[in-house]
């Protein structure tokens, strides 16, 4: 049976050779790739084999480059079973948000180590996500005060069905659910069923689609 791969792209070969070197030193379970393109990866691909997440580098580049969005919504779209991770200098919520909403599975800053990096990609791999704590302190303080970020339900939800609706667009569980907001399983249940009722959805695959059209729909208006 092959080992699945784990594909990093990053233009900077140094950087990029070493972060392979260095999570191939931290874990054997994956066969390391890099590659300093999304083109020279595809044209190199091995298709036979399976993998197991696309790590997409940034660096310093900013979120206001269209090519990096781009990237982004391109790798979820066309691998839609396979997580993808953002490698970024920033921390910044705006950028970590910006990434979630094109499609990455999880956001990890460069100012983390090597064994919390792997942590965090092989939480994508298992359906979670992964963001800074920084951002994470920095979205609650949005929501709690009403400032900072709008979130495009923000008109359609209270506060905490919103939270609930954007971890069912995640497709997180009740239980995963319930421990991120520290909420009883029970409350969160009742959240769900309220939610389906406002977006008139049958069924919780139906919910994420149609909360995923209304980030969509927000993110072509800005």
């Amino acid at each position: 049976m092959r080992t699945p791969s784990l594909v990093i792209i990053d233009p900077r070969a140094l950087d990029r050779e070493c972060l392979a070197s260095s999570i191939r030193s931290q874990d054997g379970e994956w066969n390391v790739q890099g590659y300093g393109s999304i083109q020279e990866w595809k044209s190199k691909r091995d298709r036979k084999g399976s993998i197991a997440a696309i790590l997409l580098s940034f660096g310093g580049r900013k979120f206001g480059e269209a090519s990096l969005s781009e990237e982004i919504r391109t790798l979820a779209s066309e691998f839609p079973v396979v997580p993808v991770v953002v490698l970024a200098d920033s921390d910044n919520l705006n950028n970590v948000l910006k990434a979630l909403e094109l499609g990455a599975r999880s956001y990890i800053p460069t100012s983390v180590g090597v064994e919390i990096c792997v942590k965090a990609i092989k939480l994508a791999i298992a359906g979670g996500t992964f963001v800074p704590v920084t951002s994470a302190k920095s979205l609650r303080q949005a929501l709690e005060s009403g400032e900072g970020v709008v979130s495009p339900v923000a008109d359609i939800f209270t506060l905490r069905q919103a939270e609930v609706a954007d971890a069912l667009r995640r497709g997180k569980a009740n239980k995963i659910i319930a421990f991120e907001l520290n909420l009883r399983e029970s409350t969160v249940k009742v959240h769900v069923r309220n939610i389906m009722k406002k977006l008139k959805a049958t069924n919780r695959t139906e919910v994420a689609f149609k909360i995923n059209d209304l980030y969509l729909e927000r993110s072509v208006a800005d």
